[in-house]
């Protein structure tokens, strides 16, 4: 084959990718991270993706009742650190169920706002402040309140007001308005 049929075929071949369509071209350029059995695009934001994890979804339906999707979908930045169905599951019986009713809609809306910092933090970023914190870093929560997060091992961890323990079993999900850290307990206000 000479030199212009290469030429001639590669240039096929470029073409071909440029009309092969934009989820291809989406799925071919952007780092993805498969959550809940789906990918999550950064191109897309924090609700747009979370709506398609399959183990988001009694966060999704809290975000609902509690007013929240169009808030999660503006520009943020926002850090979301997002309790799976298993996290929830853990809860007192019907805990969930008393906290998407109407008349809850406040405890609601701070719970999951306790769940949301003000910025975009990656892993390392909160590394890097837990480090500089000497093992621990505090930072406030949307809700108002704070949030402590340590180290351990190779793991990150974060400490609700209640004591509670939650690990980041995913980390870094990026979305076009923020970051989500999958994470395996609710944290309380």
């Amino acid at each position: 084959m000479n030199t212009s049929s290469k030429i001639a075929v590669l240039g096929m071949v470029a073409l071909s990718f440029a009309f092969s369509g934009k989820v291809t071209a989406q799925t071919m350029k952007e780092k993805t991270v498969m959550v809940g059995g789906a990918p999550m695009y950064p191109s897309k934001n924090i609700i747009e993706n979370a709506v398609n994890s399959k183990d988001h979804k009694t966060l999704v339906a809290a975000v609902k009742a509690a007013g929240l999707v169009e808030t999660l979908q503006g520009a943020g930045p926002f850090t979301v650190l997002a309790p799976t169905d298993a996290a929830f599951a853990k809860l007192p019986k019907g805990t969930v169920e008393t906290l998407v009713k109407p008349e809850n809609k406040e405890m609601l809306t701070k719970i999951l706002t306790y769940h949301v910092l003000a910025g975009k933090y990656s892993a390392k970023d909160i590394w890097a402040a837990v480090k500089a914190g000497n093992g621990k870093s505090m930072m406030k929560t949307v809700e108002g309140e704070g949030l402590t997060f340590w180290t351990k091992g190779k793991d990150l961890y974060v400490q609700d007001a209640k004591g509670n323990s939650a690990k980041v079993t995913i980390a870094d999900v990026n979305q076009s308005n923020g970051v989500i850290h999958v994470i395996d307990t609710v944290l309380m206000p």
